[in-house]
């Protein structure tokens, strides 16, 4: 069904919201402690979306999929936050090949939701690109012999995913506390919306298995400080990343 007038309006603000936010970071290669911040903004602007409408708007709105292209015919580092990033927003995720065989996440959820985990996932992307650079310079990185290099670009990548994962999965945790005080818990709702119309597609989904990689415990470390050391807000750490569907 068509969502209300309203509510499309509300939804175009959101929409523009975020790609104001995205040429501010993702076109200008962000630092992780501007992801995390546009990051905590965007939920901010998404959480006052869906408690502008009513649950029964919310359950009259229509799921959409929506893909992120990753160029890539292989697993990259981002794998390892493409779940938090979902479980963030509410939605579902798979990875599939693309008619060229290449790897794609598709988000799979309410229109507003699909929209923020598309954004959130390409702002990770380029903070992590951008964090990889300044890594690449540092004194610790040029201590690797060059054919040790490949293996810590993907080390510092892994660990660098894994913190924001983590931070995403504290700050969803939060949000979701914060709506339930205020008398609602809008992650029920849309999630019996989602899963329903997921069961309509009859797709095939299996979790992803976990690949064993050969890591640089120093690189790796380096990413993940990369993370840990910001305090974007209050009590963030500790929470476990989700994983990744593959669609088969």
């Amino acid at each position: 069904m068509t969502p209300p007038t309203a509510s499309n309006a509300e939804l175009d603000k959101l929409k523009s919201r975020i790609q104001a936010l995205r040429a501010k970071t993702v076109d200008n290669g962000c630092t992780e402690e501007e992801a995390m911040t546009a990051a905590a903004k965007v939920a901010e602007l998404l959480d006052r979306y869906d408690l502008s409408l009513s649950d029964v708007e919310i359950r009259e709105q229509s799921c959409e999929r929506l893909a992120f292209e990753t160029g890539y015919k292989k697993r990259i580092p981002l794998d390892g936050c493409v779940g938090a990033i979902a479980d963030f927003c509410d939605c579902r995720v798979w990875r599939e090949k693309n008619p060229t065989g290449d790897f794609r996440y598709v988000y799979f959820g309410l229109r507003s939701d699909v929209a923020v985990a598309h954004y959130l996932t390409d702002l990770i992307d380029a903070a992590v690109r951008a964090e990889l650079g300044r890594f690449k310079t540092s004194p610790g990185y040029l201590r690797f012999k060059h054919n040790q290099r490949p293996m810590a670009n993907s080390s510092f990548s892994l660990g660098m995913v894994a913190s924001i994962a983590t931070r995403l999965g504290v700050m969803k945790a939060e949000r979701d506390a914060a709506n339930r005080r205020g008398g609602r818990d809008l992650v029920i709702v849309k999630t019996a919306v989602v899963d329903e119309e997921l069961a309509q597609l009859d797709l095939n989904l299996k979790r992803g298995r976990d690949s064993r990689r050969m890591v640089s415990p120093s690189a790796y470390d380096a990413g993940s400080a990369a993370g840990e050391s910001l305090s974007i807000n209050p009590g963030i750490g500790g929470a476990a990343p989700g994983r990744t569907l593959q669609n088969r």
